[in-house]
């Protein structure tokens, strides 16, 4: 039944519509119309951030531990512009977000007005789709393709972009009782021909590898994954953007690959004979110098979008398809291969794997002045909060101990910046996964270089009643860059000296904010400041910890060079040996 209405009072109707709950955003003049009838809204909270970045930032946490699409709202101009960053990071990551910007009203585009930037040629390379609507009646049919666009398929984020004058006019409302995109039909089904054929490659391998990327979560397909995995018994991978998707604790897990991956994930990538990828895309973080990777191994690659198959590595066997479905249809077609009698034998290939396991695990030293190891504050977080929490680093030394030394049993527990690798993610993120998810424990595991990009939402935290708890780990520099400093540049600390253990204060910082302030640089404290953290639930948590600033990421496979040179401390590689079977 369609109504009369402004354009904005259409677009917040609209966003109700498509089952929006929450809104992250800030107001300004383009976008103040619809800011209107937002206040009246029965259905949608919104958040008011402190940047636009925060916004989008916290649309992705949203999107990331919820499974629902996030959405951030921002006006035109330097508001808009201030979401490409989010936007970008949503598109490397393939988060499911709809970012609704105002624009300056049609008749004035194109004349350099007052706050106007083109904010959808800007976005054209980092969106999956993009709008600009001057046509109030055009608002519903938009907003329900960009909900549609942003969660089917590949996720990504979607721009609707709506001139001011579209939100002031009349206009009769009507929801769109479908959506109708002929040139966008996303397969989701695999082809059974090429599932047959990837089952009869596992059935005469020697050396498999399940090398398992960030598609596996956004399909939600961790149980499919555990099914095939203990069905075969082949070895497990996953990637940054992957964890969680299967039990650290499983026998069959090796770990994450890549860069600062385990001695076992990479060297069984390395070794096999056989690569089944399941929504991964041979991100040069992980493969190192491409044509050094796997050099043995045929490869069958699924994924929901056919644009990444064979773009990196060749594939033996593409499979374009949802890896829900890719993986129940495998686990069918093996079962028929094993009915006939062939089914392959991995017994040499684990006494391998084991060895490097067992010899290579991941550690770490303590530091002989006494001072406080961050691996180990990162370890007994995780410890302490366990595997239902939600661990949200960002981007550097942090994120790869978050990433190591937590044990991730479940999916959508670790929310991570992969693609763009985006400094200022924790905080905004972790405000958008616990208002997500509000009866979920949410650690913000940040550096204080990334901390100091974002931090102020924690006023948006305190304000709006969602007590995230944050560690600073605090080693007063930017620790990735002073690590490659240190193995690359002969120790030239140019500008990653960042005196944070002095400037600012961040326990007062954070009390500033209204939240409680902390701060640890004693090993023996740890437990101590982790318990009264654990306790606080009704207030934002800061704690400063103050950590040795020379630890290391280890293992390390250096930009640009094989897998085949990892080093698991700065002169000490692997023993590759025994690995003829």
């Amino acid at each position: 039944m369609s109504e009369q209405m402004t354009g904005a009072q259409s677009l917040i109707r609209s966003l109700e519509e498509a089952g929006v709950d929450t809104v992250f955003g800030i107001p300004g003049g383009a976008i103040l119309p619809a800011y209107d009838p937002l206040l009246d809204s029965r259905k949608i909270r919104h958040v008011l951030v402190r940047h636009e970045q925060g916004a989008g930032h916290a649309a992705e946490g949203y999107a990331l531990a919820t499974g629902r699409v996030g959405v951030c709202m921002a006006t035109s101009g330097p508001g808009a512009t201030n979401l490409v960053t989010p936007i970008a990071d949503a598109y490397m990551d393939s988060v499911p977000m709809v970012a609704v910007t105002g624009q300056v009203a049609a008749s004035s585009i194109g004349t350099d007005a007052f706050q106007e930037a083109d904010i959808q040629g800007i976005t054209l390379p980092i969106t999956k789709h993009n709008y600009l609507v001057t046509d109030p009646a055009e608002i519903p049919r938009t907003i329900a393709e960009a909900f549609h666009i942003a969660s089917t398929g590949r996720p990504g984020p979607v721009l609707v972009d709506v001139s001011k004058d579209a939100m002031q006019a009349m206009t009769t409302f009507e929801w769109p009782s479908g959506v109708d995109l002929p040139g966008y039909r996303p397969v989701s089904r695999p082809h059974a021909k090429q599932v047959r054929e990837a089952a009869r490659l596992i059935s005469e391998a020697r050396r498999p590898v399940l090398y398992v990327g960030g598609g596996v979560l956004r399909a939600r397909a961790a149980r499919e994954l555990r099914v095939l995995a203990e069905m075969t018994g082949i070895p497990v991978v996953t990637t940054l953007m992957a964890r969680g998707a299967f039990p650290d604790n499983h026998r069959l897990h090796l770990g994450m690959p890549g860069m600062h991956g385990t001695v076992a994930a990479v060297g069984a990538l390395q070794k096999a004979d056989l690569l089944i990828s399941l929504g991964a895309r041979f991100d040069d973080r992980v493969t190192g110098k491409l044509d050094t990777f796997a050099p043995r191994a045929k490869v069958v690659h699924a994924d929901i979008d056919p644009a990444e198959i064979s773009k990196n590595r060749t594939a033996d066997v593409p499979i374009v398809g949802d890896c829900r479905e890719v993986i129940a249809d495998l686990v069918v077609a093996l079962q028929a291969e094993n009915a006939a009698g062939r089914a392959g034998d991995y017994t040499g290939w684990w006494r391998l794997l084991e060895e490097w396991r067992s010899r290579y695990p991941l550690g770490y030293d303590k530091p002989d002045d006494g001072s406080l190891s961050p691996q180990q504050v990162i370890e007994r977080i995780g410890q302490v909060a366990g595997p239902e929490a939600i661990y949200v680093p960002g981007v550097g030394q942090h994120q790869m101990w978050t990433a190591q030394f937590i044990s991730y049993e479940n999916p959508g527990t670790f929310l991570s910046s992969g693609g763009l690798g985006t400094m200022g993610f924790s905080v905004p993120a972790a405000m958008g996964a616990k208002a997500g998810r509000p009866d979920a424990t949410v650690w913000a595991i940040d550096g204080d270089g990334c901390f100091q990009m974002t931090n102020q939402e924690l006023a948006t935290c305190a304000l709006d009643n969602i007590p995230i708890k944050v560690a600073v780990i605090n080693n007063s520099s930017l620790g990735m860059v002073r690590q490659w400093q240190t193995l690359f540049y002969e120790g030239r600390y140019s500008n990653t000296d960042l005196h944070s253990s002095r400037i600012p204060d961040f326990a007062k910082l954070a009390e500033a904010y209204g939240c409680v302030g902390l701060r640890c640089d004693k090993a023996e404290d740890v437990d101590d400041v982790l318990a009264k953290a654990m306790a606080i639930n009704d207030v934002p948590v800061v704690i400063d910890f103050v950590v040795h600033r020379d630890a290391m990421v280890w293992p390390m496979v250096a930009a640009g060079t094989s897998n085949d040179d990892i080093k698991i401390a700065r002169d000490l590689a692997p023993v590759w040996e025994n690995d003829d079977l």
